[in-house]
């Protein structure tokens, strides 16, 4: 089957629900060779997917997840980004998470290593000693203890591995950059997804509308972020209550300092684990702070905890600054994993 529809897409003919629906199963139950999936996934880029391809594409995904059940389900929250932007900044949402989980919110992080970056949301966990390939219902007691769970996306989803090789070969962006925070394991409500591209501001709300999401949030910075960035004006759609609003959020108009992108600039792993904790622990650059602020205030109003933007920063900044973000992911190591690590980097 997959050689059709490999000819179909190098002829720019869009696929059905369906055609791509099955095309999918095959590759992902590993019936296909590398060079087909190659030929599927860089076709179907250059083609331009369509709502109904990447719906079918995720659908199909999930199907062959693991699950993580969780007791609150109707409040969960994730927050992350399609990846992509190239700019090596440090890691804003795996940081934000945390600010809002000490919030009061409860969040479900689906990450993996980094693709385009210095470092990602699975390498800073793995740092700490949190064991990757905990089982769901292991990450379904942290979530319920600690209001902030991480599953490793290699781990939940583990018939990705047939397409990997396919992926690496091709070198760039293909329809799973998308897809891959949109297929959250826990089955989350509310996200706040950064995406690498205007084009899916308002496609990928509306891709999850029909999925049965009811409160999601998509961002691009105009300095080229797919997260909310303070050297910038950020551009959002927001899908509440099914209505679609788009809007335009300036930091300097929310009461934030503009900064420059070399401010939150890394260059090392070891660079990306010093900035997190020092933001956590309100040493790092005013920058640094105040990105991490303006992205969990994102997260904030997704988790109906904030009204608006400048409810959600106050309640963000003062987190941060009372010590509360800091307690949450050190009592968090704590009890997964190695709290000698914290201990190193806070010490110095």
């Amino acid at each position: 089957m997959i050689q059709e529809i490999n000819r179909k897409l190098k002829e720019k003919s869009n696929l059905s629900y369906e055609q791509i629906s099955e095309t999918m199963t095959e590759i992902l139950s590993g019936n296909t060779t590398d060079l087909e999936n190659k030929v599927f996934l860089s076709s179907l880029t250059e083609k331009g997917e369509t709502d109904d391809e990447l719906l079918g594409m995720l659908e199909t995904m999930n199907k062959f997840s693991l699950k993580v059940s969780t007791k609150n389900n109707e409040n969960l929250i994730d927050m992350c980004g399609t990846g992509g932007d190239y700019l090596q900044t440090f890691n804003i949402s795996t940081t934000a998470s945390f600010v809002v989980a000490a919030a009061g919110g409860v969040v479900a992080k689906h990450g993996n290593r980094s693709s385009s970056g210095v470092s990602g949301s699975a390498d800073i966990f793995e740092y700490f000693g949190y064991d990757l390939n905990q089982s769901p219902s292991q990450i379904s007691n942290i979530i319920e203890k600690h209001r902030i769970g991480f599953m490793f996306a290699q781990k939940f989803h583990p018939a990705m591995k047939f397409v990997s090789a396919a992926r690496k070969q091709i070198g760039k962006r293909t329809a799973f950059n998308l897809l891959g925070p949109l297929s959250n394991p826990a089955g989350v409500k509310n996200q706040l997804i950064g995406v690498f591209s205007l084009e899916f501001l308002e496609r990928l709300p509306l891709i999850m509308k029909r999925k049965g999401v009811e409160n999601i949030m998509t961002v691009r910075s105009n300095d080229g972020m797919d997260e909310f960035s303070t050297s910038s004006t950020n551009q959002i759609c927001i899908l509440k209550n099914d209505k679609i609003l788009m809007n335009v959020i300036d930091p300097e108009i929310l009461g934030l300092h503009r900064s420059s992108l070399n401010e939150i600039q890394i260059k090392t792993k070891e660079d990306a684990i010093k900035s997190f904790v020092s933001v956590l622990n309100n040493t790092a650059n005013q920058a640094m702070i105040e990105t991490t602020a303006l992205n969990a205030a994102g997260g904030l109003i997704v988790a109906n905890i904030a009204k608006n933007f400048e409810d959600g920063i106050e309640i963000a900044l003062k987190t941060i600054k009372d010590g509360k973000a800091f307690a949450l992911f050190e009592n968090f190591v704590r009890d997964t994993g190695d709290i000698s690590k914290l201990k190193e980097i806070v010490n110095g």
